[in-house]
């Protein structure tokens, strides 16, 4: 058989904020059941489907901390089985609704959602039984997907003021990976994809360098990261100093990027590729990072001409109005929800072959093409929210199943997982990233804004003070031990990225700050009591509800919050810069 040309995985990224008992619909726990029903068991069916038919498939999943915590909650659990068997009992009783009004279409397409949903509680129940956390470690230990980790709450790095925040967000995040999953883990997704190097910045009187995000990463072990596009494509070249204040209104200190003068051997000078990977700044030889490849993400996600917006698919945005199900095709370009027509599963399947030929064709080709221009092996990672599929692209799923299994036969493409392309495939230069992350203008407006500004204050403070408490009680037992680790849990769902994105894009805007605002009251009463020297029965009570209500990350330890900034030195005058 002859040698592969390229490499090729998907990276799937799911994640989901902490909804836990925090609301239903529109806004709360209700998320987290609508992407198991639509997403995380058709996906899985569809991998174990494949792994039964002997199709060698690989790819790489991310699992965020706090989904996982979620995915695993016994009352999560039971929740999303009354959610699943009320779809089926909507769509058995649209079955009869339709029957009755002699409308044999949407009878059909009632009865197909009533087994639809039938089969995912089945599945949920009999085939994962109601574990989605091992059946995907099970899928891991066989060596077909690798589960990439994150930030526990998703918090959003770059912004984070202290670096105590930081190790605590991935340190927690990857300790709650090997309780999961028994095992560490080496690839690890960047909460909203946003990097941020080795920086020179003023604190308190004094010059500090903080290290840069792959620091942190390689000191937990942690082989690969994940980039946009841009990132790589148009990274700043090693020795450049680049000044700048983050923020509207100044609210993250003036730094620089630290500057690494003359550049070392091996170096990377000029902008690089997604189509190879590379060690990364402070970290050579311990902590790559894969760029997304655009050409292949764009024919997903393109309002122009990305698959989900075949007229053949559902259509996502209209609901009946009875039962909630979505009985309707996307239909046309511009047509409005009113004018939509019904939806046909057998189309839509024969669309998703096609999508699925044309997608596998476009990734042979493109590998082909730079194996020919440049003789290297090159690697395409195709980064996509898991979420977009099932959930909001009905067909993904099936769409995945079927590139998976096309790949299969095509022996030019080695298809595989994040870490074994950096194993197998090593890189062979060394990248200096620039900040940046997915979201508008490729840096951190989305999540610090003028809509969102003044929430950073808030975090940054919690982050002081959190430090303060971890140096005050360096040994705590008893009750104030597992008041200092609410403590921690509760700055680490304060953190999470979620809130600001949420107020950014109006998606709910309402909700976001209500929950904001909840985790950071909680967080200063749990700081307040912590400075008496006795607590009541009062504050038992509290801490014992609160437990109960935020529990994720159950081994979490506060001492991880230690102070870590280091100083380097008094601050400058102006000559430097």
């Amino acid at each position: 058989m002859a040698a592969p040309i390229g490499a090729f995985t998907f990276m799937l990224h799911s994640h989901l904020p902490y909804a836990r008992q925090a609301g239903m619909w529109p806004h709360g726990e209700e998320w987290v059941h609508e992407a198991i029903a639509e997403t995380y068991v058709p996906l899985l069916n569809a991998l174990y489907d494949l792994r039964e038919e002997g199709i060698p498939f690989r790819l790489t999943i991310g699992i965020t901390p706090v989904l996982g915590e979620q995915l695993a909650d016994p009352l999560i659990i039971d929740h999303f089985v009354a959610y699943a068997a009320e779809r089926a009992a909507n769509a058995a009783q649209d079955v009869d609704r339709f029957d009755q009004a002699g409308d044999e279409t949407f009878r059909d397409l009632a009865r197909f959602y009533h087994h639809w949903y039938a089969r995912v509680l089945t599945s949920f129940q009999d085939r994962f039984g109601r574990n989605l956390l091992g059946a995907f470690r099970a899928l891991q230990d066989d060596g077909l997907i690798e589960v990439a980790t994150s930030a526990a709450t998703h918090g959003y790095l770059p912004l984070l003021a202290r670096d105590s925040s930081i190790h605590g967000q991935l340190h927690t995040g990857v300790e709650a990976y090997r309780r999961h999953f028994g095992r560490s883990p080496q690839a690890v997704w960047l909460p909203e994809c946003a990097y941020r190097p080795a920086i020179i910045e003023e604190d308190d009187d004094q010059i500090i360098r903080r290290p840069g995000l792959e620091s942190f990463l390689a000191e937990e072990g942690l082989l690969v990261f994940f980039s946009e596009t841009h990132t790589v494509e148009g990274g700043q070249p090693v020795g450049v100093a680049v000044p700048g204040t983050i923020g509207p209104y100044g609210m993250v200190a003036r730094r620089y990027a630290s500057v690494v003068s003359p550049p070392e051997p091996g170096r990377q000078l000029a902008p690089g590729t997604s189509l190879l990977p590379y060690w990364v700044g402070d970290a050579p030889g311990q902590v790559a990072v894969l760029a997304r490849h655009e050409r292949t993400g764009q024919q997903v996600w393109s309002a122009a001409f990305g698959y989900p917006g075949d007229f053949v698919y559902r259509e996502f945005h209209r609901k009946d109005a009875e039962s909630g199900m979505q009985y309707w095709r996307v239909t046309g370009a511009g047509v409005d929800l009113g004018s939509k027509e019904p939806y046909d599963p057998n189309r839509a399947a024969n669309q998703v072959r096609s999508h699925a030929e044309h997608y596998v064709h476009l990734i042979e080709e493109n590998l082909r093409e730079f194996h020919e221009r440049t003789g290297d092996i090159g690697s395409i990672t195709a980064s996509y929210d898991t979420e977009l599929f099932g959930h909001w692209w009905f067909e993904g799923v099936d769409w995945l199943k079927e590139v998976l299994r096309g790949l299969a036969a095509r022996p030019a493409v080695e298809v595989t997982t994040a870490s074994r392309i950096i194993e197998e495939h090593p890189p062979h230069e060394v990248l200096s990233l620039p900040e940046s992350s997915w979201g508008a203008g490729g840096g951190h407006f989305t999540w610090l804004n003028d809509d969102t500004e003044w929430m950073w204050p808030l975090i940054h403070a919690a982050e002081r003070r959190m430090e303060e408490l971890a140096n005050q009680f360096p040994d705590a037992d008893g009750l104030r031990r597992d008041m200092l680790n609410q403590a921690a849990r509760e700055l680490l769902l304060l953190q999470s990225s979620d809130w600001p994105f949420l107020v950014t894009t109006l998606q709910a805007k309402e909700y976001a700050v209500e929950r904001f605002q909840d985790h950071l009251d909680r967080f200063d009463r749990l700081a307040s009591l912590l400075d008496g020297d006795s607590f009541t029965a009062e504050d038992e009570e509290y801490l014992a509800a609160l437990c109960e209500r935020d529990n994720p990350f159950p081994m979490i330890d506060y001492r991880d919050w230690t102070p870590r900034q280091g100083y380097a030195g008094a601050v400058p005058g102006p000559s430097a810069g």
